[in-house]
């Protein structure tokens, strides 16, 4: 499968007539700064389209851009460290918890792990809160160029005796590595 379309929908802080239009939905989640933006830029083709940063904390809401005009990508903000006010970081929390195991929608739910730093303790509390709600998770590991060469396979194997029972997606915006194979995962 290939994409041909993305365009920005737009941005929301809670219930929403689109997330309830039937459209299928992939959420993209991960820490602050894992490069969900720039995945969803290199996997849909378009530069610029999801917003990045290098200042962590960016989205501050959920960004739907739909895509192909049959899939909707959700753009969520990250968890862990980001550079906003306690208060804005406890309810990007909320909107993320709420969205993710409290609204209606049950996403195909894209969890980008920094492959070169590897599964941090947010990382894995929030894929064990996604394996306890029986959602549907792609695991993509982001950054694989960041890897030397020498540590590449050691690398990878650590991070999957941390993460059991998941395919690993490998995965680099700005090496193009792993494009077409997430592509067909997220839209088959």
């Amino acid at each position: 499968m290939k994409i041909t379309s993305a365009v920005f929908r737009l941005g929301i802080n809670g219930d929403n007539k689109i997330l309830e239009d039937g459209v299928p939905q992939i959420a993209f989640i991960g820490r602050s700064n894992a490069g969900k933006s720039s995945l969803i830029n290199s996997l849909t083709g378009v530069k610029g389209l999801a917003i990045s940063s290098k200042t962590p904390g960016r989205t501050q809401e959920i960004n739907v851009f739909l895509v192909n005009g049959t899939h909707y990508f959700l753009d969520l903000p990250g968890y862990g460290f980001t550079k906003t006010s306690v208060k804005k970081f406890a309810s990007l929390g909320k909107l993320i918890f709420w969205y993710l195991f409290k609204s209606n929608t049950n996403p195909k739910v894209v969890l980008l792990i920094d492959a070169e730093i590897g599964p941090t303790e947010s990382d894995l509390e929030m894929l064990h809160e996604l394996e306890s709600a029986s959602k549907n998770i792609v695991v993509v590991l982001n950054k694989v160029d960041k890897i030397k060469k020498s540590q590449y396979k050691n690398q990878i194997e650590k991070i999957g005796k941390k993460i059991v029972g998941h395919k690993l997606f490998p995965y680099s915006s700005k090496s193009k590595i792993g494009i077409q194979e997430l592509t067909d995962e997220l839209l088959s």
